[in-house]
């Protein structure tokens, strides 16, 4: 009986080595693009009940201009006359004066509803994602102010930067079909 075997010589060798590389990539490049394809049905979005208004969403946003906006939830709003996600807690008067807004960049609009309600809105156009209003709201009022990512601004980046820079894990993925956190008013 003949051996059919080749000596293994060292062209033999380099070729199945290259061959077998060449498939250990293929199979790498596979499993990239499969589990590129998954994340695409979730994106980016800030939990608010886990949010500590830390800042990082101003800085660490891979944009110009942060994809991170202040949201207002008017069902859990109280329309303080004294807002301390408006008012910083050092404020000499209950004025719209920017000495007297918590917001660095005034961002929040006050209007007046009846005597002692008051309105305020953000200006996401404004708003840099500091979490300034946020912080205060959470401290001394109802929590109704919180952060969330806009995905119309998000580039939705496989690892997100602030995500990365989230001291409190808030940063999570979540499914297309329900793109935002909200806060709700509590039973």
């Amino acid at each position: 009986m003949a051996d059919n075997k080749q000596p293994v010589n060292r062209r033999h060798f380099l070729k199945d080595t290259l061959w077998g590389t060449c498939l250990a990539g293929l199979g790498v490049l596979t499993g990239f693009v499969v589990n590129k394809s998954r994340k695409t049905n979730t994106l980016w979005q800030i939990d608010p009940y886990k949010c500590i208004a830390c800042g990082n969403c101003a800085n660490y946003c891979v944009l110009d201009e942060s994809a991170v906006k202040c949201v207002h939830a008017f069902s859990v709003c109280g329309y303080c006359r004294i807002c301390f996600g408006f008012f910083g807690p050092e404020s000499f008067d209950i004025t719209e004066g920017a000495e007297n807004q918590i917001c660095p960049i005034g961002a929040i609009k006050r209007r007046f509803v009846e005597d002692p309600y008051y309105e305020y809105t953000i200006d996401e156009s404004l708003c840099n994602g500091c979490g300034k209003c946020v912080k205060g709201c959470n401290t001394f009022g109802n929590g109704a102010m919180f952060l969330q990512v806009r995905h119309d601004r998000c580039l939705n980046c496989n690892e997100c930067s602030i995500a990365a820079a989230c001291p409190s894990g808030a940063f999570k993925r979540v499914p297309v079909e329900e793109p935002y956190l909200l806060k709700r008013a509590e039973a």
